[in-house]
């Protein structure tokens, strides 16, 4: 078992002693979500921490995107139900980079592809990938691909 994964289970188990409904639900889903990644593939394998925190941010993602249908059907119990979720998920994901860092990181980015010579929706991959492996898990993609793009048109 990876250490992350050690670390939702034996949360789980103190939840469960301290009889913390939220955080139950929540890691019981999250570990059913990582026992569903470890058998998908052709021969079951135990995942690395790289790849259970991958689906922590899966399944906080959810949370967000749920959250936000629910805020504009003006559900807010939902809603406050999905961020009560998110908030026990949160514990597990590294720091997420402010937005004004990425702004910086993605500026300077465009500006290195400028120097060799790629400019607009050429230099899109170019200048995510490059963003991605210097931010890594702190933000996600379809922020940075956003910002990109933004920056590039």
């Amino acid at each position: 078992m990876s250490g992350l994964k050690d670390r939702l289970q034996a949360d789980l188990t103190a939840a469960m002693k301290s009889r913390n409904e939220t955080e139950i639900s929540t890691l019981r889903l999250t570990l059913a979500a990582i026992m569903n990644a470890e058998v998908a593939g052709a021969e079951a394998t135990k995942l690395t921490d790289e790849q259970v925190q991958a689906v922590v941010m899966a399944e906080a993602k959810k949370r967000v995107e749920s959250a936000d249908i629910y805020k504009g059907a003006g559900r807010q119990d939902a809603e406050a139900a999905e961020r009560a979720e998110l908030a026990v998920l949160e514990r597990y994901l590294p720091a997420q980079i402010s937005d004004s860092d990425l702004e910086r990181l993605v500026d300077e980015q465009v500006a290195e592809a400028a120097t060799q010579g790629l400019s607009g929706p050429k230099a899109m991959g170019v200048v995510v990938k490059a963003v991605r492996t210097k931010v890594g898990a702190g933000a996600d993609g379809a922020k940075i691909a956003n910002l990109v793009k933004a920056k590039l048109t």
